[in-house]
């Protein structure tokens, strides 16, 4: 099969473009410039590149036709972020494809309700991001239920790797709150901590999206959760990170009014937008339809973003 992967050297990229060509499919990715995937491998000799600029080629109405001379049997979308952006490429593609693979998030259902929340529970987006994607997936699986378009939409999770930054357990990107828990220092979090994030590694979305191409039948028109086993609260991953250092976790609990003047606006951000979610969702459909099973735990996945992040100099490790 002839699979396009648009956005294909990102953070999934890096770990699908591999799998598909190990798997005997010709692979094309298509990337805004070029760029090294996050972890090298020999598998991307056997890819065919392309430079095309989407917003730029959108805005001239030309970017879907670009994709459907590529003579794609599949196309793998990762990097799609408006309802406007998704029709431009449905339209041209119409017929032409077996397989439309859009990655969404799972923050399209809002805050958690009933936990673990299903794919089948109703979306409360909140969030600009929330709320387009949350469009796109209702765009595309009426699409694929009314006129056969052969879309499936994969919900991520967090996505940790080698290579960037993973969600730390005070919902913030800042890699110092490591250094802290690695040193045994106090690290405060925001109300009592039990706020749960969910984690997936890339390889592991990798792999859903290669079950859904293996799986067409059961994927098209349906959406699935991609995320680790379990979600984890920040109280718990702060205290297994600790852990992992010889450290006992040292923490402080703040109401959040008190907690967010104790971080710079951006991180304060960036954290709110998560305990607001406070996802925790179920990834029994993807394990029952697609025969998904994720290598790694949440913290599994994390630890090895750690462990890229003390190589990289960016966690710094206590003096023993």
């Amino acid at each position: 099969m002839r699979v396009v992967i648009i956005g294909g050297s990102g953070h999934v990229g890096t770990y699908l473009v591999p799998r598909l060509v190990a798997a005997s499919h010709e692979v094309v990715t298509v990337s805004r410039g070029r760029r090294e995937p996050y972890q090298a491998h020999g598998a991307w000799a056997a890819v065919e590149q392309h430079t095309i600029d989407r917003a730029a080629t959108e805005a001239a109405g030309t970017f879907g036709a670009q994709i459907r001379e590529l003579r794609p049997d599949a196309v793998v979308d990762m990097i799609c972020f408006t309802l406007d952006s998704a029709r431009h490429l449905v339209e041209p593609l119409r017929g032409t494809v077996q397989h439309f693979l859009h990655c969404g998030t799972i923050w399209v259902h809002g805050p958690s309700a009933v936990v673990p929340t299903t794919e089948g529970q109703p979306r409360r987006p909140f969030g600009d991001y929330g709320i387009q994607k949350a469009a796109i997936e209702a765009y595309l699986m009426n699409e694929a239920r009314r006129t056969r378009f052969p879309a499936t939409v994969l919900h991520p999770g967090h996505i940790v790797g080698r290579g960037w930054a993973p969600l730390n357990p005070a919902a913030h990107f800042n890699p110092a709150v490591f250094t802290q828990l690695a040193a045994g220092a106090e690290l405060a979090l925001p109300n009592l901590g039990l706020e749960t994030v969910h984690h997936v590694h890339a390889d592991d979305v990798a792999q859903a999206f290669e079950c859904a191409l293996t799986h067409w039948g059961a994927a098209v028109g349906e959406s699935f959760h991609v995320v680790s086993p379990a979600a984890i609260t920040l109280r718990g991953y702060a205290e297994a990170v600790a852990a992992w250092f010889g450290q006992q976790a040292r923490l402080r609990f703040l109401p959040w009014p008190e907690w967010r003047a104790t971080v710079a606006e951006a991180e304060a951000n960036a954290t709110w937008d998560h305990i607001a979610h406070s996802p925790s969702c179920s990834m029994a459909k993807a394990d029952r339809l697609l025969e998904y099973r994720p290598r790694y735990s949440s913290l599994q996945a994390v630890y090895e973003a750690v462990q890229w992040l003390i190589e990289d100099g960016r966690v710094a490790l206590p003096e023993r």
